[in-house]
């Protein structure tokens, strides 16, 4: 097996943990290797139009254009130590999460985090005096806020969770977020002012949701309903067709016999399923031998 069947075997087979850091690192690694390419070319400009393209941009008229980028702007990272602190956060507290509350929640909350990161990012700069100047070119991107909307449910949902801190000791969730929020809010009169508004869309999202979640209610459902129906529609469950034959010296009914293929259909299209939801390695040694069996037909 090379690398390439090994990394698409843990992507197939992984959390939707794995997933989101897996797309993550390749995005970031095409950018870095299509900027060799342009660097090598001497064509800086193709390099910054390429990144501006994925990069979620302030300005409406530009927003117009680029719809998309309110999605893809959550999964674009140029800095090496930009990605890399952002995908240690969200493995550490996305192992956490996975402790109390399911995998598609932890999409769902990645998604519709950097969303609302991106919203209230695109809504302080429209409104406020003091990013009127910076409005025209300014964008954002990286998965802070998606990766704080993680942080911030889990740390509302289960606050007494105790994590140790190198230097510090054992410390409650609770009071990581509390600090990363203030900080948050106290570094917008710095240098990346868009990066830290972005952070608190997603992080009040983790809050709202946790403290949903915790009444019984799920807000994501409806986003979950629609994310279902985009997987339905561009990746179609795969189905065997079976040409069945019946032999000779069957002495069954005709009914009995087409009940018994249709029972067989069944159990084929439930093995399908499991593939395409957890991968073939998934099945046991008798799926596997009727499938086998079934193909060979």
């Amino acid at each position: 097996m090379n690398i390439g069947e090994e990394i698409r075997k843990i992507f197939n087979q992984g959390t939707s943990l794995t997933k989101l850091i897996l797309i993550n690192l390749g995005v970031f690694l095409i950018l870095k290797i299509l900027g060799v390419f342009f660097y090598l070319f001497q064509n800086d400009l193709a390099d910054s139009t390429f990144i501006n393209y994925l990069a979620l941009p302030a300005d409406l008229s530009t927003l117009a254009k680029r719809p998309w980028t309110i999605l893809s702007y959550m999964f674009l990272h140029y800095g090496f130590f930009h990605i890399l602190f952002n995908m240690l956060w969200l493995f550490w507290f996305g192992k956490i999460f996975l402790e109390y509350l399911d995998q598609k929640k932890l999409l769902s909350i990645y998604l519709l985090g950097g969303i609302s990161g991106g919203a209230l990012f695109i809504l302080a700069y429209n409104v406020f005096p003091a990013f009127q100047q910076s409005l025209p070119i300014s964008v954002a991107l990286g998965a802070s806020a998606a990766v704080l909307a993680i942080v911030m449910t889990i740390s509302f949902y289960a606050p007494d969770y105790r994590i140790n801190l190198m230097f510090i000791g054992p410390v409650k969730l609770k009071y990581i977020a509390i600090a990363t929020i203030i900080m948050d809010i106290l570094s917008i009169q710095g240098d990346n002012a868009g990066g830290h508004i972005a952070h608190l869309g997603g992080a009040l999202f983790g809050f709202i949701y946790a403290s949903q979640i915790k009444k019984g209610k799920d807000i994501s459902r409806g986003f979950n309903r629609l994310m279902d129906w985009v997987v339905t529609v561009f990746k179609p469950r795969p189905k065997l067709k079976v040409d069945y034959k019946r032999p000779k010296h069957k002495t069954e009914t005709d009914i009995e016999y087409r009940t018994r293929k249709v029972e067989e259909q069944k159990e084929i299209d439930r093995i399908l399923e499991k593939i395409s939801k957890s991968g073939y390695e998934a099945l046991n040694k008798e799926e596997k031998e009727i499938l086998f069996r079934t193909s060979n037909k």
